[in-house]
């Protein structure tokens, strides 16, 4: 599996009345499937996953997998709390030709999981059942779950464990895993701000949400590593701080996805209770990515 380059976790198009979009499913896809972009993550936390019931993550997958070109690599979002039902959820996704999960750490009873052995456990018994390879997940910021490098390099024995995306920014933490891992064990990364120094410590490529919003700019970061032009890539690296930081940490999903309105794509308005940006963030989205357009 060639598990390297961009992926957008892609953000779900909801229309006013909050129902999901069809026909901006397909165009944003569309636009996308014009770039370099490795591939689709369909469900990750940017999908507002969690807001989602069953029923509409089948009908994601579905539509993406529709409009996707051939070369595209489709990532379904599978975590949820349950080992039971995360499994259910990842091999409906197989069945719809999603060729990996990325699973998110479990973290409601916090108390329980938030240890190594308990995050093992989980993500061994998932993987045993999958009928397709797992990445696992780790966003501590907000799940408050973080899982130690050493159970990932643990995990990373398991023949069905492939990848972490790891979210939370701290580049000692990516190059401990990068050491410790099993080799053609891949690590990607979710920060945008890290993403240049993330590659040259050994990432493999990274899953950003702000990547909806615009991909090039993503993409000249990827192409100046692969091409070890390091001038280039710090350049892209820093026009890209601020912007990314707006739609991510600052103003997070209702940002990302003003910024996407912005740039072509269709982002619309996020699920009830998140909220649209108020005229002031949008103007300080606006002015970010002025400089940032396709």
């Amino acid at each position: 599996m060639k598990l390297q380059g961009i992926f957008p976790p892609i953000a779900t198009p909801f229309d006013h009345e909050g129902n999901i979009y069809l026909a901006k499913i397909r165009h944003n896809v569309e636009k996308w499937n014009l770039t370099t972009l490795s591939g689709y993550v369909v469900m990750g936390s940017t999908g507002e996953s969690v807001m989602l019931t069953p029923e509409e993550k089948f009908c994601m997958w579905e539509q993406v997998a529709k409009y996707a070109a051939p070369e595209k690599l489709l990532i379904a979002g599978t975590g949820v709390e349950s080992v039971r039902e995360t499994v259910w959820l990842t091999n409906r996704a197989a069945e719809m030709g999603y060729k990996a999960a990325m699973v998110r750490t479990p973290h409601y009873y916090r108390n329980l999981v938030n240890n190594a052995a308990a995050q093992t456990l989980y993500y061994r018994a998932v993987a045993d059942q999958a009928r397709i390879p797992l990445i696992i997940y780790n966003w501590p910021q907000t799940t408050g779950v973080d899982i130690p490098p050493d159970a990932v390099a643990a995990l990373s024995e398991h023949p069905n464990v492939i990848a972490i995306k790891e979210s939370s920014g701290s580049l000692e933490k990516v190059m401990q895993m990068i050491r410790e891992v099993r080799e053609g064990f891949k690590v990607l990364v979710g920060s945008a701000p890290t993403l240049w120094p993330s590659l040259l410590m050994g990432a493999c490529g990274a899953i950003l949400a702000y990547a909806n919003a615009a991909p090039y700019s993503c993409i000249a970061i990827w192409e100046a590593y692969r091409t070890r032009e390091e001038a280039a890539g710090l350049d892209w690296q820093n026009r890209i701080a601020r912007a990314a930081q707006l739609v991510t940490v600052k103003y997070g999903i209702p940002g990302l996805k003003y910024a996407m309105d912005l740039n072509g794509y269709y982002g619309g308005p996020p699920r009830l209770p998140l909220v649209v940006p108020t005229e002031a963030a949008k103007r300080e989205i606006a002015e970010a990515f002025a400089n940032l357009k396709g």
